[in-house]
């Protein structure tokens, strides 16, 4: 593993963090999980899942790279109605479904994550609050306080609501695309997970509970071992959390049932990681805990840095996609029982 770069910034904090080994991030551990931390995503699993999301289809709205896609409509908790894209293959049959969660900016267009394996469908929806699509009324938009909205309780913390939004999103998948209609049953197909950031930290805190996904990749996922990345200086959100904190301790209670380390010591999917060694929007560390805690399979890709552009980036982004490629072209298709 290559040691962190000295990348020049105007930072007032070092957004590598001291780490000047890369194994030092690989010993970063999970935080200890709340007693009903289990019980209490199963029950809002259950509910997500109970949801009739009554997804509408809309017309093309561009045709490229061998997919046509989509505008959709569907139905998530609190009967709340979310919009994104559903990009389908041009020609031949659907083999494999996606959902694609993303980043803290929310998504405007579906931009280029396309679906990874030729014969793909992918979902990719923008979770409540997030992005013209994803809009509700009375939730922010901007990050810094979509992040603290609801925050006082578990129970109405709206990251917990976002999750359900991927849920919700598979279940629309699943209903709009026939051939994905028995995911997560014996012999049926599986779906793939791709989150970037925020959405990274939302498929970790999604994806132990569901039966219905056979791979995941997240990349410089966000959420990651919360009482650390308290004490880290950062940009965006996770400042805005920080600041948050300092008035209001308590809220450390809450924030330990939506942990993105902690949940992934129950995610046996298997999952590739790619993970920054500098970044001063999400602190290494707390990437590297999701990694270091994933009960099942795993693969890590080391990137010199996140959400920070620096030389080297293209080509480290194109080294991850074809991992991606790879790493589920593997997983996938083993899951489906195809040649």
């Amino acid at each position: 593993m290559a040691s962190p770069v000295a990348f020049a910034h105007d930072f007032p904090f070092d957004p590598a963090y001291g780490c000047t080994a890369p194994e030092q991030l690989l010993r970063v551990p999970a935080p200890p999980a709340p007693a009903d931390f289990e019980a209490f995503w199963r029950d809002r699993y259950a509910r997500a899942r109970a949801i009739s999301t009554r997804p509408v289809l809309g017309p093309v709205e561009e045709e490229r790279e061998g997919v046509r896609i989509h505008g959709i409509t569907y139905t998530s908790v609190g009967g709340v109605r979310l919009g994104g894209w559903l990009a389908l293959p041009a020609e031949g049959p659907v083999r494999y479904g996606f959902v694609v969660g993303h980043g803290y900016g929310g998504r405007q267009e579906p931009g280029r994550d396309l679906p990874p394996l030729p014969g793909a469908a992918a979902i990719l929806p923008c979770v409540r609050g997030m992005g013209e699509r994803g809009r509700v009324d009375s939730i922010p938009d901007l990050a810094d306080e979509h992040v603290l909205y609801g925050i006082g309780s578990r129970d109405s913390y709206v990251i917990g609501e976002c999750v359900a939004d991927l849920w919700c999103a598979a279940s629309a998948l699943t209903e709009l695309v026939p051939e994905l209609a028995g995911a997560g049953r014996p012999g049926g197909p599986r779906l793939g997970y791709l989150g970037e950031s925020f959405g990274g930290g939302l498929g970790a805190l999604a994806l132990p509970w569901e039966s219905r996904f056979g791979a995941a990749q997240l990349t410089v996922p966000t959420f990651g071992n919360h009482p650390l990345r308290l004490t880290l200086p950062c940009v965006g959100s996770g400042e805005a959390v920080r600041a948050y904190h300092r008035e209001h301790p308590q809220v450390a209670d809450v924030l330990r049932y939506f942990d993105a380390a902690t949940a992934a010591t129950r995610l046996e999917l298997p999952t590739l990681v790619a993970a920054a060694l500098f970044d001063p929007s999400v602190p290494p560390p707390g990437q590297f805990a999701v990694y270091n805690a994933l009960a099942g399979e795993r693969e890590l890709q080391v990137l010199s840095a996140g959400h920070f552009p620096y030389r080297g980036m293209t080509a480290e982004a194109a080294e991850l996609d074809a991992n991606r490629t790879r790493f589920f072209g593997e997983r996938l298709t083993a899951a489906d029982g195809s040649a």
